[in-house]
């Protein structure tokens, strides 16, 4: 009988996509992916580690796997497996763990992993992260994630993405095409480009993200492009004037701020002042007026004192953006933000994080409200509640109608209606 293998993925996206090609390939060797009422033989946990309570998540899964499945191999992978191997070959029951280097060197050890007391560790440190392993896959019924860079140079002073993900590096653009040729072909109908820092694209190959959107433009067929992350600094004007004018690409934009205030920008070493923010935010809304931004923003690292956290709020609320996504900052082992003064206490945090989502909200509430009445075309998904669909516009709202099968994964027009009971979404008419 073929082995039944698990994945659990914690994090980001790019580990989503990271876990779905790895499985893809494993279960072209002859494994099957275990039912819900199966048994694994092996459990591969994909781990996050951009905060504390990350860590605390990947520790929970990590022992909730072996106390259900105690004779499956137990392998860990992903940033919590690079930055804290130790601390994880503490836990009785792992088998395997693996750094960032080689994590996808377990599709080629898969046939042969066992049981082991003392479990195996394969690390490299970061001067020696510099594989790029491709991947497009589906993410869902109705999308794909293209990852197209890995990695990242820029050393935030709160970030230990660097440290456990390494260099910024990428394919080539001819080979990131292909990538995105087959999953059209396949039948996606929405391609998300994803990395760690996908503007830096074309570091190791001497090319640039604006040269990767124009030739993934190219390629023909009824299908949208997302792009899911770009730092402000490395949206150019030209990035956003082509993309408003484009076969494929859709106006929404996930742009990193982090924080409203210039001093505290300078503390996390960010490359950018909050007037380059702002005039990205205008240059959008100019070409695109119903593009939905989204925006992350950390409050209580070292040296965000009452005041600069006002200055954040203050900026924040004049901006023309669409939704917060609001983190609390967490202290990194070996980043130099340890070294600032100010710490903001849990309490605190909280407080300024509550004042962010409730800020987000009337955002979010203000930006749907705007669009009531237009005309879009909405992705269908399968997910469903009770009698109700759900699909995505291409300025990222979400819209709502009786289930309908032979509507998933099909872009259809519709106008875009009142809101639904609760404020979510807004319904088809």
């Amino acid at each position: 009988m073929a082995k039944k293998i698990l994945f659990h993925t914690l994090g980001c996206k790019l580990n989503f996509a990271e876990s779905s090609s790895i499985e893809k390939k494993i279960l072209e060797k002859g494994f099957e992916r275990a039912n819900a009422n199966e048994t694994p033989d092996i459990c591969i946990i994909n781990t996050c580690s951009v905060t504390e309570v990350a860590d605390r998540k990947d520790r929970q899964v990590i022992k909730q796997m072996i106390t259900r499945y105690p004779n499956a191999i137990i392998v860990v992978l992903g940033c919590y497996a690079q930055l804290k191997p130790e601390a994880i070959a503490q836990i009785e029951g792992v088998d395997l763990i693996i750094g960032s280097q080689n994590k996808f060197d377990i599709i080629d050890r898969i046939s042969t992993l066992e049981k082991k007391k003392t479990p195996e560790i394969i690390h490299t440190q970061r001067s020696g992260i510099n594989k790029f392993n491709a991947s497009c896959t589906r993410g869902g019924r109705t999308r794909f994630w293209l990852k197209v860079q890995d990695g990242c140079d820029n050393f935030c002073t709160y970030c230990a993405v660097p440290i456990a993900r390494g260099k910024s590096r990428n394919d080539t653009i001819a080979n990131t095409v292909e990538q995105a040729q087959l999953a059209v072909e396949m039948g996606a109908m929405e391609i998300v480009i994803s990395g760690v820092n996908i503007g830096d694209f074309g570091k190791s190959t001497n090319e640039t993200f604006y040269d990767l959107i124009v030739a993934l433009d190219q390629i023909e067929g009824t299908f949208r492009y997302r792009i899911s992350s770009i730092e402000p600094d490395l949206l150019s004007d030209e990035i956003i004037q082509y993309t408003a004018h484009s076969k494929h690409f859709v106006p929404h934009f996930h742009i990193p701020l982090q924080s409203g205030c210039d001093e505290v920008l300078s503390l996390m070493k960010r490359h950018y002042k909050t007037d380059l923010y702002a005039d990205k935010v205008r240059a959008i809304k100019e070409c695109m007026p119903n593009a939905f931004i989204g925006v992350d923003v950390i409050v209580g690292t070292n040296g965000e004192t009452e005041e600069y956290f006002n200055t954040t709020y203050q900026f924040l609320k004049q901006l023309d953006i669409s939704q917060l996504h609001v983190f609390s900052y967490s202290e990194r082992a070996n980043t130099a933000a340890l070294k600032i003064d100010h710490k903001v206490n849990s309490t605190e945090k909280k407080r300024r994080s509550d004042i962010l989502h409730e800020l987000s909200e009337e955002k979010r509430i203000q930006f749907y409200q705007s669009q009531i009445g237009r005309k879009a075309e909405v992705l269908w998904e399968e997910r469903k509640k009770g009698n109700i669909m759900r699909g995505f516009t291409d300025n990222y709202i979400i819209v709502e109608r009786p289930y309908d099968k032979s509507l998933v994964n099909q872009i259809t027009q519709v106008t875009l209606g009142a809101f639904n009971e609760d404020k979510s979404a807004l319904m088809a008419e």
